[in-house]
């Protein structure tokens, strides 16, 4: 299955969210699905970063290199 991650599910997923229901984290988890964020949810906590709407612990950089470390067996792509 593939699924595409809205910013808010993505957020909620990287940060361990217990707002996000099992059966969601369940899918997002699962290693026969394909994850996907939109470039667009990027640009997004971007904006949302400097007009200080959002925080997020440490630098975007870090964020792009969790993208990368999820703890599953396939990368959540960029679309």
């Amino acid at each position: 299955m593939r699924l595409l991650l809205d910013t808010h599910t993505f957020l909620w997923f990287i940060a361990g969210h217990k707002g996000l229901s099992s059966i969601t984290r369940e899918k997002i988890e699962n290693t026969e699905n394909e994850n996907f964020i939109s470039i667009a949810s990027l640009w997004e906590i971007s904006i949302k970063t400097a007009l200080r709407k959002l925080t997020i612990k440490g630098k975007i950089e870090i964020l792009l290199i969790e993208l990368s470390s999820l703890k599953l067996s396939k990368k959540i792509w960029m679309c």
